[in-house]
């Protein structure tokens, strides 16, 4: 037998080997095959992903253009106004006002024409990129109303875009500009919409490619390591790159992923991300219960002991119960990487492994929605704040409209003013300068806000009151860089004048079941004491009687009127007490507030007085002193009447708190200041604990 073996294997070996080398290619065929569906696979994801990429890429700069759009009519409209104001003023009209609106002009119509039809215009940073024409149904609706609001629009900015034109070239081209450049915008915001739908709907179609790519490349995979651990028939090495793959899986999923035995305990293995979503190092046979006692109160938890103790009920129907699922959502406190405290929120849904007829674990998957939480938080400020917005134009109609067009002109001028009072601090020498500039600006935005409240047009004055904010924190240093905080301030300002002209429209409309309880100047700020006093948790009756302001020169009228809004403001918010107070004191639960103007001989006298706590001398000093003006010698070395007349200095107030009628030092300041406008004698007479009375006179 030694003899024979030697020869069969050498009589043999050429067709075993042939045989060899043949098996091995149908031994293998099947995974080569796999390999080349997987490089296909991937060769035709790559190229739908750089198609689509190029299209996104396309749709960005169309969103990007079409934002600008939007910015540049509102440059347009803000440039027509402000060649407005200059005409208006006598001025010269500047050249970059000019060269701002022929700029706006050209790269709107350019662009317009881009949509329609593509071309290569310059781009948001001036280099040329292409933009295609709009193809979807909705966006060429759009861009076709563009087209029909802008043609008009562009032959009224021709006389404009050349040197001389006419006052009546201005007039038309600002007259159809404040007619459409609502409609336009919002036209413009609809089409800066639809431009990022069509983006969306192509990044949702490259992760749609993605994800199937990725499924069908996993799938492949998984075919070829089936065949592969097959034809080795090797059971050791398949548990071993089956484990491998779980933990792969557990390292780079971003969600949490773990079994839980139906005694509540963790399985063995645990993804990367559970720890970081919790905040803390998991550990196999921790109890699920006790991990989520901290985040959940004590009937939450016991909810979520009987969910899941029904998902492990076999003869309960899981789709049945995966809508009562308590944990869907879950508010957690817990640390990031950093240590630091942050509020996460986390979903758990819950899968079942069965064994048979029975089941044998839960499979947890946790989520952070956080995202998607603050996005619906997001959807719902801005739903509020929309319908706030609604609630004030309705206030608007329902006003009169003598005194709705009264304050649009006032808040137009004073807005401007401010406008110019900004762009004058670049020129500015020194901080102090520009701090007296900021403190002038924040008298008229206070005018304004007290305006707006006295309409009962409380978003426009909420939004005055930020607007204030933004002043206060660079008028007392802590927004570091002066300068960048002063770029910050055009756009809020650009908003509240966008907002003020909104209600431009209005001041001609009416509703019909409003025209009876249109209020006068009286029962508006009547109205306004009661909401200061309900605001403070106060309860006032209020008599003006200010008719007399008809009488007055526009000019002295708005003068009189902006002291009496902010000293009658005053009185409520920091003269009168609290109705406990006052009725300890044995004083009526509401206290007394009157405004009025009355002439006498060749004298005007508006008086604003209250029956309330009084100035007080010792408050004032303890307020100087907490605030660093002065030194305890300084202050202790005025009389009583110098302590009284830093009411009238900017920042002073004695709230405990800065809130929407008082607190920011700003009122009297604003009545300080029109006193002197008005050439006027300020008389202040107070009684602490009895009453507060001041009396401007000016001649008639």
């Amino acid at each position: 037998m030694a003899a024979v073996l030697p020869l069969e294997a050498a009589a043999g070996a050429p067709a075993r080997t042939r045989t060899r080398r043949g098996f091995a290619f149908g031994k293998y065929r099947e995974i080569i095959i796999a390999v080349a569906f997987f490089l296909l696979f991937d060769l035709g994801v790559l190229v739908l992903n750089f198609y689509t990429s190029f299209k996104i890429d396309q749709d960005t700069v169309a969103i990007n253009l079409a934002g600008r759009q939007r910015y540049v009519s509102q440059r347009i409209a803000r440039t027509l106004l402000e060649l407005d104001a200059a005409r208006a003023a006598g001025r010269s009209y500047r050249n970059e006002t000019l060269a701002e609106l022929r700029a706006g002009a050209k790269i709107f119509d350019i662009s317009q024409s881009a949509f329609k039809s593509g071309a290569t215009i310059p781009g948001g940073d001036g280099k040329p990129v292409f933009l295609d024409a709009v193809t979807s149904d909705a966006g060429r609706a759009l861009e076709a109303k563009v087209d029909a609001l802008w043609q008009p629009y562009y032959e009224k900015l021709q006389p404009l875009l050349r040197d001389g034109f006419s006052p009546e070239d201005l007039a038309a081209a600002l007259a159809y500009s404040q007619a459409n450049n609502s409609a336009l915008l919002t036209i413009a915001n609809d089409f800066v919409t639809e431009t990022q739908a069509i983006g969306a709907s192509r990044a949702s179609t490259l992760r749609q490619v993605q994800t199937g790519g990725i499924v069908l490349a996993l799938l492949n995979f998984a075919f070829i390591l089936f065949k592969f651990l097959r034809r080795l028939q090797t059971s050791d090495a398949a548990i071993e790159a089956a484990t491998e793959e779980n933990r792969e899986i557990l390292l780079s999923v971003r969600e949490g992923l773990f079994l839980i035995t139906p005694d509540f305990k963790l399985g063995s293995q645990l993804s990367k991300s559970a720890h970081a979503l919790f905040g803390r190092t998991l550990a196999p046979g921790q109890d699920f219960l006790t991990l989520l006692q901290p985040l959940l109160s004590e009937k939450s938890l016991s909810d979520a002991r009987d969910y899941v103790q029904l998902l492990f009920a076999p003869h309960v129907k899981e789709a049945l119960v995966q809508g009562i699922n308590p944990l869907s959502e879950v508010e957690a406190l817990v640390k990031n990487r950093l240590g630091q405290e942050v509020t996460r929120h986390l979903s758990f849904h819950f899968n079942r492994v069965q064994d048979g007829s029975g089941v044998r674990h839960l499979l947890v998957t946790v989520q952070d929605i956080s995202a998607r939480i603050e996005l619906q938080q997001k959807l719902a400020a801005e739903r509020q704040r929309s319908q706030k917005e609604f609630e004030m134009l309705l206030k608007a109609i329902d006003a009169d409209p003598r005194l709705l067009r009264q304050f649009v002109s006032r808040s137009e001028q004073h807005l401007l003013e401010v406008n110019d009072l900004l762009r004058a601090t670049s020129g500015a020498q020194g901080e102090a300068a520009v701090l007296q500039r900021i403190d002038e600006a924040r008298r008229r935005i206070h005018a304004i806000k007290g305006d707006a409240a006295t309409l009962g047009l409380e978003t426009l004055a909420a939004q005055a009151h930020a607007f204030e904010d933004a002043l206060d924190r660079i008028r007392q240093g802590g927004s570091g860089d002066l300068g960048n905080a002063l770029l910050a301030l055009p756009m809020p300002l650009e908003d509240l004048l966008n907002k003020v002209g909104s209600l431009k429209s209005l001041t001609g409309l009416r509703r019909p079941e409003a025209a009876a309880a249109a209020g006068s100047l009286d029962i508006q700020l009547a109205e306004l004491a009661q909401a200061v006093a309900r605001d403070g948790g106060k309860k006032v009756q209020a008599s003006v009687a200010l008719a007399a302001l008809d009488e007055l020169p526009d000019a002295q009228s708005d003068l009189a009127r902006e002291i009496a809004v902010q000293l009658l403001r005053n009185a409520v918010a920091h003269g009168i007490e609290a109705p406990l107070t006052r009725t300890d004191a044995g004083k009526p639960e509401a206290g007394q507030v009157s405004a009025r103007l009355e002439r006498a001989g060749a004298e005007w006298t508006l008086s604003v007085r209250d029956d309330g706590a009084g100035l007080s001398a010792p408050r004032i000093r303890r307020k100087l002193l907490e605030l660093g003006w002065y030194t305890q010698e300084q202050v202790a070395a005025f009389d009583d009447r110098q302590v009284v007349s830093h009411i009238f200095k900017p920042g002073f107030s004695t709230a405990a708190a800065v809130g929407q009628h008082a607190g920011r030092g700003v009122g009297m300041d604003v009545v300080q200041e029109n006193v002197r406008k008005l050439g006027a004698r300020l008389l202040l007479g107070s009684t602490p604990g009895e009453y507060t009375e001041f009396q401007i006179k000016f001649p008639a």
